[in-house]
């Protein structure tokens, strides 16, 4: 009680005073043209937090360790599976597998591992990224990956807090604090009762009792709330409207790239379910260097090291089934005809769907494919000519354009630099689908730019230059100098799949009713959504149904497929599968700067992209 209410005090004290975006965050000096000007900000990096007392880390390193155990191949269990796709899902699936003693080999149609975690440099030598990614305490099974792989120093924890800009009072934040020493949910319940910025204490009140049978009843209830979106939830249950612009905007962006009238509740309250049920849940980490280097890399070394292949620009053709529908083998684009005793998809949905050979495509597993489909996003790297005054951490934009963003020359060892400022942005809705009303990914890149240039310059009033370049700064006062001295734009015309409601029940089973075949990917049923820690886990569920058919144990069930689809599923009429088109992150589902040759690619494959909202 002594340490609750000295808390409390605490809290009280620091929370009335707008977050000033000039914490001391050590950097070291990088490459880049200086412009003299020195930053007194300095990188802080936090210790790693305790994530390994939780029930769910503890039931996931079961998991691991039984792959070592109760469900390694002894002699003429071992099988070769042939793993389509080798982003984190493929991937996890192969290390999983070859712990087991089995022999993955993963195909991977780009010259890059990673999916949607890819990056690539460009001339400059800058590392451009697919999306800017964050990881949680609350991500069990990418924890202990990174404890297997032996390379948990390669997080930089931030300081345990969430960090917002304040819609009324440009280039201030605000935070929600969680303090030292006070167990899950309080902390959470504490953090936002004490902010006095976002909500008033009515406000508040009204928000708590709907969420309240999350904790209670469980992911039951969570379920339950699939046919929802936030919106409806929210004022089916009497939640105060200003929630909405206050956080549930900010949240529903970060967690699906969309607004919360489009997005199911079950995936906030599942993400608040995971991350308020853990002391540590919400802390933040940011790898130290690039995805492919730093991530992907280990996860290859270790699948090379017990005898699995990675085969990377082997994009798949087709494939080829037997007369009863089981896999008879891979045919790739070289000619090559890949056979394996097992085979498991790591596609993302959108390219899985094009490659389902006739003989599956009236039963029913297959057709809820239909029902899901990829999200668009953008991604945008933007080098300034000096240093912002940044925050070293997370920031919630709360704008209408902007999702979440990062300084990452203070948040990322590898891109440190003590002159200038690098944001990393993610730039959502881009879609009417996703809420949106500009498809934003028909929009050229200069286009998008200046339309994030006039949101940065709300975000950076005194320090965003009025440039006439981008017409949207034209407004800044005359103390502004920071000019932009290169961007990249990044679109990903199809990320993780859309969780609009009603469509959490189509995410099918990891095992399928075909013998020899096995899917993984975020998209899959697991209880992590469409996240890194989603696509490790759908990874490595399909690795244990693998396993445990070499073992001939008792699998798990295939998800039972809904009343709707099995009855279209009767009157499907198969046809040849499309296939992919084309070469390249477009072509496979990932993200790209959309040359030329994309956008041509593009048009052709995905019409849907460029029709106006």
């Amino acid at each position: 009680m002594f340490r609750l209410s000295t808390a409390l005090m605490a809290l009280l004290a620091s929370s009335t005073v707008a977050f000033a975006p000039h914490t001391p965050v050590v950097s070291r000096k990088a490459a880049s043209a200086s412009t003299g000007m020195k930053s007194n900000l300095v990188m802080k990096d936090f210790p790693k937090p305790n994530l390994e007392d939780t029930d769910n880390y503890r039931n996931y390193e079961r998991l691991s360790q039984s792959f070592g155990t109760t469900l390694k191949a002894d002699g003429g269990e071992k099988k070769k599976v042939a793993i389509i796709g080798g982003g984190l899902s493929g991937l996890a699936c192969a290390k999983y597998l070859s712990d087991a003693g089995h022999e993955p080999v993963v195909y991977e149609a780009r010259d890059v591992l990673g999916g949607k975690v890819s990056a690539w440099q460009d001339a400059d030598g800058d590392w451009i990224e697919t999306g800017l990614h964050i990881f949680f305490g609350a991500y069990p099974n990418m924890m202990n990956m990174f404890a297997e792989l032996d390379i948990h120093d390669r997080l930089q924890w931030k300081v345990h807090k969430m960090i917002f800009a304040m819609q009324q009072l440009p280039g201030e934040f605000t935070t929600f604090d969680f303090i030292p020493g006070i167990p899950a949910p309080f902390n959470f319940g504490l953090a936002i009762l004490m902010n006095q910025k976002m909500l008033t204490l009515q406000e508040k009140l009204q928000t708590a009792p709907p969420l309240l049978p999350m904790l209670i009843q469980g992911q039951d209830f969570i379920d339950a709330q699939d046919e929802l979106s936030v919106t409806q939830f929210m004022r089916k249950y009497g939640m105060p409207e200003r929630i909405n612009e206050e956080v549930f905007i900010a949240m529903a962006k970060a967690l699906d790239f969309i607004d919360p009238d489009k997005l199911s509740m079950t995936v906030v309250l599942t993400a608040m379910n995971r991350f308020l049920n853990e002391d540590n849940g919400l802390q933040m980490a940011f790898l130290d260097g690039n995805q492919p280097d730093r991530l992907c890399a280990p996860m290859k070394e270790h699948i090379e090291a017990r005898g699995g292949k990675i085969v990377m620009n082997a994009p798949v053709k087709e494939i080829v089934t037997n007369e009863d529908g089981s896999i008879k083998h891979l045919e790739m684009r070289s000619g090559e005809k890949v056979v394996a005793d097992e085979y498991v998809s790591a596609m993302p949905v959108d390219i899985m769907r094009r490659y389902v050979p006739e003989k599956w495509q009236n039963m029913p597993y297959f057709r809820q494919f239909d029902e899901l489909e990829g999200i668009p996003v953008i991604n945008l790297h933007m080098w300034f000519d000096r240093k912002l005054k940044a925050v070293d951490h997370l920031c919630f934009s709360r704008s209408p354009l902007l999702s979440v963003y990062a300084d990452m020359s203070v948040t990322c060892k590898e891109y440190a630099d003590d002159d200038a400022s690098m944001l990393e942005l993610v730039f959502a809705p881009c879609s009417p689908l996703a809420g949106g009303n500009v498809n934003w990914i028909a929009k050229t890149d200069e286009e998008i730019i200046d339309a994030t240039m006039g949101e940065l310059a709300r975000l950076f009033p005194t320090e965003i230059a009025a440039d006439p370049e981008w017409p949207a700064t034209k407004d800044q006062g005359p103390n502004g100098q920071a000019k932009l001295r290169k961007y990249a734009v990044v679109k990903v015309p199809r990320s993780v799949y859309a969780a609009i409601p009603g469509r959490n029940k189509y995410r099918p089973s990891q095992r399928s009713p075909i013998d020899n075949f096995t899917l993984a990917g975020d998209w899959t049923s697991q209880k992590y959504l469409g996240s890194m820690e989603g696509a490790v886990f759908g990874g490595k569920l399909a690795a244990e149904v693998v396993a445990k058919k070499a073992k001939g144990m008792e699998l798990p069930p295939v998800k039972e497929v809904q009343a709707d689809i099995v009855e279209a599923a009767k009157d499907y009429k198969p046809r040849p599968p499309a296939g992919v088109k084309g070469e390249g992150a477009i072509a496979w589902g990932a993200g790209a700067q959309l040359t030329t040759k994309n956008e041509k690619l593009l048009r052709e494959v995905d019409p849907s992209q460029f029709v106006a909202a």
